[in-house]
């Protein structure tokens, strides 16, 4: 193979005491790595830095946990974050003997990076379905002045209807016994239920059982697809799904910020200002809800496989659970729950006393309260939780009810280790992938 080389020197154009000191520095960190000349390693691409016409000029490597950033001259060969490369150092640099089959973690980043700019709001997107099941669509092809909208075929209307029905409700929620009333695994297994049909367990379901009919979002979402395109006679065509055939609406706010988790943002217009939509800005819409689902999917995956210094990483969940309001209006939390894992040698020290840590992040934004952030952390029979809130009348609810709080936790049998109501929103409430590792450039 011809000579395909990484290395910390400088460049060529460097002068020649310059490009001495670089040489030098360029050993020590080698040395530090502990590469012996002529020995081979595995190193991982954390970031490219930067392309010229094409070609990569500067890499990031993550090389024995240590980051090393090196000039690269690699020919033809495509790298990108992700990928894992094999390495030999030939004196004060490492050569590149070739790259590595993709490894899950990378064709995860791929399809989350493919996924990122198509996303819609799944509480603004499920706003104009139900405008469009309660008031009808606009034509396909607009007409002289103002054409009447039209009903929604009656397949479709029924799908959107099946799935606002398993929605959870602001009065449901209000009536629900608590974990103290007669029955006490009413409350977790409701909760549980909700979890399961958010969406991102829908795969692993219809791999347990093939049922086209299980509760749950995505499942829902891709019902209300089936029904347009069979009335528009397009689900059994040649060119196979509409929706590969469509650009998905986006909402802005995610494009900006396609990352961020939680990631709070004002609550959409009300139904009844909705403007109608085409049946196909239906499936546009519905497109872009169901990447914003593959994208909370992939983005946990992502989180939960990527390698970190300090060990394994924590085993994370990011869903959003849409809720109807007392008036009927589409809303969403955000939650992030995480499962703290220990790494090996952890393990190894302590394999006859286990503990997991879990912590929960909610966030949403009520009508009355606006928005809130709740984070909570239990350690055996430790837990802690904060709550924030943006309106100084909401804080001083809280703060009122804290007590309340208090004893329910005291109650269950776990000592309360903090608990507090702040104004404002946590610093640290957003899980956002590092950019090193997916480039969404790409």
């Amino acid at each position: 193979m011809p000579q395909q080389g990484v290395s910390a020197a400088a460049p060529a154009k460097e002068s020649a005491g310059s490009n001495a000191a670089l040489l030098l520095q360029a050993r020590i960190q080698l040395d530090q790595l502990q590469i012996a000349n002529r020995a081979t390693v595995l190193a991982r691409v954390a970031e490219v830095l930067q392309k010229v016409e094409g070609q990569v000029d500067q890499l990031v490597l993550d090389l024995r946990g240590k980051p090393l950033t090196v000039q690269a001259a690699i020919g033809e060969t495509r790298l990108a974050p992700g990928d894992w490369v094999k390495l030999m150092r030939v004196g004060n640099e490492l050569q590149l003997l070739g790259k590595l089959a993709a490894t899950p973690e990378a064709r995860i980043a791929q399809a989350l990076a493919q996924h990122l700019p198509w996303q819609q709001r799944l509480d603004s997107g499920l706003a104009q379905l139900l405008g469009a099941a309660r008031n009808g669509v606009r034509p396909d092809v607009p007409g002289p002045g103002k054409p009447p909208l039209l009903p929604l075929p009656e397949p479709a209307r029924s799908a959107i209807q099946q799935l606002i029905a398993r929605l959870p409700t602001q009065a449901g929620l209000a009536t629900a016994p608590t974990l103290n009333d007669t029955q006490p695994g009413f409350a977790s297994n409701q909760i549980r239920q909700w979890l399961t049909e958010s969406g991102l367990f829908a795969e692993a379901r219809l791999g347990r059982s093939p049922d086209p009919a299980l509760a749950d979002l995505k499942l829902a979402l891709a019902r209300v697809v089936a029904a347009l395109a069979t009335d528009r006679g397009t689900a059994n065509s040649a060119e196979g799904n509409p929706l590969n055939r469509l650009t998905p609406l986006t909402s802005p706010e995610l494009v900006q910020a396609p990352l961020q988790f939680p990631n709070l943002h004002p609550s959409p217009a009300p139904i009844s200002r909705s403007e109608p939509v085409t049946v196909a800005q239906m499936l546009r819409l519905l497109a872009g809800m169901l990447n914003r689902v593959s994208v909370n999917q992939l983005h946990s995956q992502t989180l939960s496989a990527r390698t970190t210094a300090d060990g394994a990483p924590p085993a994370t969940l990011l869903l959003e659970l849409p809720w109807l309001t007392n008036a009927g209006e589409p809303r969403i939390a955000q939650l992030k729950i995480e499962q703290e894992r220990e790494n090996r040698e952890q393990q190894e020290t302590s394999a006859r006393k286990q503990v997991a840590e879990w912590r929960l992040t909610l966030a949403m934004d009520l009508d009355d309260l606006g928005p809130l952030h709740f984070d909570v952390s239990l350690r055996q029979q430790q837990v802690s939780a904060l709550v924030w809130a943006e309106r100084s009348t909401t804080l001083n609810q809280l703060k009122a009810q804290i007590g309340e709080l208090h004893r329910s936790f005291s109650e269950l049998g776990l000592e309360v280790t903090d608990l507090d109501c702040r104004k404002g929103q946590p610093s640290g409430a957003r899980t956002q992938l590092e950019h090193r590792l997916v480039d969404i450039k790409a």
